[in-house]
Parts: structure tokens; sequence; C-alpha cells
């Protein structure tokens, strides 16, 4: 039998098509079989010159951008790249909303209360200022005292209204503060005066430059024995804002929100800047705001939070906002009340849409219901796409878990993270991706192989399991039928409330000094079944134990549709008429708790203990 002479590609040898001579618009993720005809190339030519770089990949393959522009620039081709859909996205915007552009002339235009930002550095006392403006507490409910959500707060100030945006200053919203920045009129930079410019401090700068908005300058915690605001002044003139006292624009303030000095004064400068302003909205027109933030809530079902940036936004107005659509069922103003309208400059959350929208998405009134599904459902088609095509070049390999990742980099390879990231809100979610990705190096790759709103499920393990993927909640819990199955699994579920333990834990397991493990060992679960208001005690939940043991005294977590709402102890705990120390499963009861009265049926009462396990 004659032996064939083997074949030998000693170069790439382009077919002679002449190469567009214009600029090509690529999507990210195209295949071979996509990207070869837009530069009139064949697959075939694709895939063999990828093959002499080293990287196998067929036909039906998606490409990383990389490999997109590496034959690109063999071939000579000039090419932009976009994300999957965004000509298709055009196109839609064009035909149902391209003929609702803001006019020019805005006389006619009715006068809009100021969006105001409030920014600054972490622990500068920005949630404190608002609290004194308010006359509210918020800072008590949130983690650690840190503000992790956006928060969207209307106060009238001697009969003018203002709209207060409160942005988190952790390093790891960047993005939900940048957001913050392009719907606002004037921001509000909080600066300790203890304390100075931070790095922080220079990024909400930066991004009010950006936005091309106006700066007025808080500088807090005057009545501190170490305050020193002259050194903030001549700080802030290093970064360009040099203050009115000095010779230049910039409007500051001195206050101290602990003590409620110099609130009076800030607000009488934020009307006065506002007037200058002259700031107008159409409100003729059909509704366009921005969203803020959104999550899914027992009972009510998706919840955005949006600022109405122009026209009326409606009970019944038929929305889209990024793929969720839906029709208004409840308008819900800032201090928690239903309204029928919100006009422009309002903050409102709104009820009706299909899904939680993305924090940062457009929401806008349709003509019809018919065309807002339209939108939703082919932009749902796109991010889908999206999706798979950035999954599909992820390394398949198995990922390595977070107790065993600075063994793989110790021992010289690249360690992947794979990751299931589930968080109660869309913001937390985003914010907790970015913090992750800036940790990755050279030997450490983070790749999420699932990212979702709302409490730990058995789909959640079922995914980790197969993709051997570590669990990450924020703000959320484990059913039980989810932690059983994590169980028998062996799949790692950790639970984090304030971002920056998070943050620490992957970047000490990045470098093998995790610290002693807490672990929690839940010793019950009890589904609330009834609510029965007690003279003196308040509201009672009566109780069905589903699994373990209640028993009086425990710490509980309070779950609602799997994510943490409250966290406490057990205060008392009856069968009958009869106080006990203990309820078994199978069996009824009424649980008190301490300082919480917001119980509703079909909720999860989760009682816990810890014990520090030391690392190996």
């Amino acid at each position: 039998m004659e032996e064939l002479e083997p074949i030998q590609i000693t170069a790439y040898l382009p077919s002679s098509a002449p190469v567009p001579d214009h600029e090509v618009i690529v999507e990210r993720g195209s295949t071979p079989q996509q990207l070869g005809p837009r530069l009139n190339r064949s697959a075939g030519d694709v895939v063999r010159f990828l093959l002499l770089q080293g990287e196998m990949v067929t036909a039906t393959q998606p490409l990383t951008d990389d490999m997109i522009g590496l034959f690109a620039a063999e071939i000579g081709a000039q090419i932009r790249l976009v994300d999957p859909g965004e000509e298709q996205e055009a196109a839609l915007r064009a035909k149902f909303f391209g003929d609702e552009e803001l006019e020019d002339d805005e006389e006619d235009f009715q006068t809009r209360p100021p969006v105001i930002t409030v920014m600054g550095h972490v622990d500068h006392g920005k949630t404190l200022l608002l609290d004194r403006i308010r006359q509210s507490n918020v800072a008590a409910g949130e983690a650690g005292g840190i503000t992790q959500h956006i928060g969207a707060y209307q106060v009238e100030w001697h009969g003018q209204l203002l709209t207060f945006i409160d942005t988190p200053g952790h390093e790891a919203f960047t993005a939900m503060r940048a957001r913050g920045a392009s719907v606002t009129d004037i921001v509000v930079l909080v600066v300790a005066a203890d304390d100075g410019v931070m790095p922080q401090t220079v990024e909400a700068i930066n991004h009010a430059k950006a936005a091309k908005v106006p700066i007025v300058t808080a500088i807090n915690k005057i009545d501190r024995a170490d305050a020193d605001p002259n050194r903030v002044l001549q700080q802030l003139s290093e970064q360009g804002l040099v203050p009115e006292a000095w010779g230049g624009d910039t409007i500051t303030v001195e206050i101290s929100a602990l003590q409620s000095f110099g609130i009076d004064e800030l607000l009488e400068q934020l009307v006065v800047l506002a007037e200058v302003l002259e700031l107008r909205a159409d409100t003729e027109v059909e509704a366009r705001g921005a969203v803020l933030e959104s999550n899914l809530d027992i009972g009510r079902g998706p919840v955005a939070t949006i600022i109405v940036q122009r026209g009326t936004l409606r009970i019944g107005d038929p929305i889209v906002a990024g793929a969720a659509w839906g029709r208004v069922k409840a308008l819900i103003n800032d201090h928690g009340d239903p309204i029928k309208e919100a006009f422009p400059s309002m903050p409102v959350q709104v009820l009706g849409l299909s899904e939680p929208p993305i924090a940062g998405d457009e929401l806008r009134v349709t003509s019809d219901l018919s065309i807002a599904r339209t939108v939703g459902d082919a932009r749902e088609q796109r991010l889908r796409f999206t999706t798979l095509a950035q999954a599909s070049t992820v390394s398949t390999s198995p990922g390595a878990k977070l107790e065993n990742l600075f063994e793989q980099i110790r021992k010289g390879e690249t360690a992947t993270l794979t990751l299931v990231l589930k968080a109660d809100v869309q913001g937390s979610l985003e914010a907790v991706t970015q913090s992750l990705l800036k940790l990755e190096r050279d030997d450490v790759k983070v790749a999420f192989v699932h990212r979702a709103v709302g409490g730990i499920t058995e789909s959640d393990v079922t995914i980790a399991a197969a993709s051997g993927a570590t669990i990450i909640g924020f703000n959320v819990r484990p059913d039980r039928r989810a932690r059983e199955l994590a169980e028998s699994h062996k799949v790692e579920i950790r639970t984090y409330e304030i971002i920056y333990k998070l943050i620490e834990d992957v970047q000490a397991a990045m470098v093998g000094m995790l610290a002693p493990e807490i672990e929690e060992i839940v010793t019950g679960d009890a589904e609330v079944r009834a609510v029965f208001r007690v003279p003196k005690l308040g509201a009672v939940a009566g109780c069905y134990v589903t699994n373990g043991v209640i028993a009086r005294g425990s710490k509980v977590r309070f779950l609602r549709e799997g994510v943490v709402i409250w966290k406490g102890a057990v205060s008392s705990l009856r069968r009958f008429k009869d106080d006990v120390r203990e309820v078994q499963a199978g069996f009824e009861c009424g649980i008190g708790l301490t300082d919480f009265q917001d119980l509703k049926e079909g909720d999860v009462i989760e009682t816990y203990d810890e014990r520090e396990i030391p690392r190996t």
C-alpha cells in the first residue's frame, strides 16, 4: 500500500480576495463562521490561522477578543468590536423610540427639583448627613454602618423639593457611584475634616467632573479635636476644586452631621444653586427614567427603584427597562406610601415588571404593552447569547475551590476560581462581581458560571457541583434543601453580609492565609404559618418546625424568599400556653423574636450556633 505523504502547514496563506477598505463592525464572541465572511475570508482561513498560533478552535466556537484582533491584524483589516446585539439594539431604539428625543426649546417645560448625589470616601459621614436632613435613621440598618445600596430620598426645605441619592462610599461600589453621577444635577462631596481627601474622594470628584455637574463640598466632622478644614481646602484645590473664599468657584460649607451644625446653610446653598441651574423637564411626554436599584420581593415581585427624568409615570403605563417589561401596577414613594403618578426628579419604586432590571438600565414608557414585550424579549435574547458566548470562552477545566486555591497556585498552575454568585439586589451583585474581578492576577483567574439575584437554591448547587464552583452569597442564604444538596455534593457555600469581609477571604485564600473559619451550624428551621398579635409582646409567629430543634435564646436569621431580612434571637417560645425551652421537628409552636415585628406567612425562621474551625 502506497504511503501518503504527510501534509505540512508552513505558513498562513490568506485567500486572494481584497480586505474591506472600511471599518468592519464585529460582535464580541463571533465564531469563525461569522467572522470570516465579514472580512472576505472563509471560516477555514480563520481556523487555520489560529491553529498556527497554537489555538485549537472549531468553526462554530466563539472567539475571544484577542483571537479576533489577531486575525484582523494579520490580514490588515480595520475592525470595531461591539457587544452582541448592539446593532439590533440601535435598530430597536430607532424603530420604537426614535421620535422621542429631547427638544431644544425648554421654555414651556416645568421647573423640577434638583437631583443631588451625595458622594465621598467610606465612613466620612454621607449617610449620617442624610439622616439629619431626613430626620430618620438609615445608617443603623446597614451592615457595619456601611451603605451598600443606593437610597433615593426626596425632602422639602422651606417649600423647595430636593431629591437626594445616597451612594455607597466603599470602593467596590464604583459603578453604582458612576450611575449616581450620570442622573444627577448637583454633587455634594463629603470630606471628613480630620481625614482629608482620600482615594475614593478623588474618584468621586472624577465622576462628577465626567458628568459635568457642579460640586458643593461639605467639610464634615469639624467638631472633632483633630479637625483641620484648611488642610482639606488645600487638598481640594490640588484636585481643581478651588473654594470661593480662595477666589475659586467651588461652594464649601463646614458642617457636623453628628452635631447637626451647618445643615441649614448647606441646604440653602443647594437651593440657590438649583435656582441658578434653572432645571426644567417636560411633564407631558411619555416618561423616561433611570434604574438605580432592583430586587425580587416576596409578595410584591420584581421591584425597581428609579429616578424619573422626564415625563409623568402613571399606574397602568406599559414600560420596558433593559430586558424587563410590564405594566406599572403600583408606585411607591420614598416614604413607603402608594402614589398614582411620579413626576421628574422623583425617586419611586415601580412594581409590575417581568423581572428585576439591571441597575443602570433606562426605564421607558411605550405606547402599548406589545411594544414593551417586543423590546424586552429582544434584549433578553441578546443577553442570553452574550452570556453563552462569554461562558464558552472560559476554560472548561474544573475550577479551584476557595480552600485549595493557594495549593494550586503554589504548584505553579494557573488557578481559576470558579464561582456561583447570588446577591440580594442587582447593585450588590454588580459590585461584588467587579470587586472579585479586580483580584485577578496572572496566576489566578475568576470565572462566574452563574450570577443572579435571590436566595441560594437547589439549582445553584447543581450548577456549582457540575462545574466545581464555590457558591458565594451576599446578604442571601441557602434554603434547607439547598444546604442538604450541597452537603451531599460536597459543594462549598460561603455567605457574607459585608463586602470587604468577602474580598478579604478571597485575598487570604490566594496567599494561603485563610483565617480560622467560623462554621455556622443550622440547628433548626421553622415555617411561619400564622401571625398573632399579643398585648405587651407584639407580633408572635405561629410556626411549624420543619427541621432540627428550635430552642429559646438561639441566634436567629429571618428569611423571606431566601433573603436575610433580620438577625437576632428567639426571645420567647411556647407550646400552646406553656413556655418551653425547645421544640422538636414536626411540632407547632409560638415564637417571639427580639425587636422584630414584620412577620408574614411563608417566612422561615432559621436558628443556628457558631463554632470556630482552625484551618489545616
